[in-house]
């Protein structure tokens, strides 16, 4: 069993140190949110955030890519943001298909390229 997880050593501390503080607040968050209507101003000013560090982050691996996305050709990154945006657009903003649209661009152009 060790072969197929790893280290379980190494599980163990990434569940406590990551899935158990980030649970906390997303009961807090179901918790307090419950009882908000989704077109309240609070609620539409939280997913503007959201959106807000997401294209940010976003931004900036493309523009300063780390690790072997640098090895991946300026041209092919752009074009997977635009392919990304353009179907967050045509989607009515659902950024989930605009993220994986992007990122089956990049893997594509990748494999076509070599």
């Amino acid at each position: 069993m060790t072969g197929f997880i790893g280290d379980w050593h190494a599980l163990a501390v990434l569940f406590v140190a990551g899935v158990i503080p980030n649970q906390i607040w997303r009961m807090l968050g179901l918790w307090f949110g419950g009882g908000l209507d989704e077109g309240s101003e609070v609620l539409v000013w939280v997913r503007a955030v959201a959106t807000a560090i997401l294209a940010g982050v976003i931004a900036q691996i493309v523009v300063q890519p780390p690790g072997a996305l640098a090895s991946v050709p300026d041209a092919l990154r752009y074009g997977a943001v635009v392919a990304g945006f353009i179907v967050f657009i045509l989607t009515r903003r659902s950024i989930f298909a605009g993220v994986v649209t992007g990122e089956l661009v990049m893997l594509a152009g990748k494999a076509w390229l070599g």
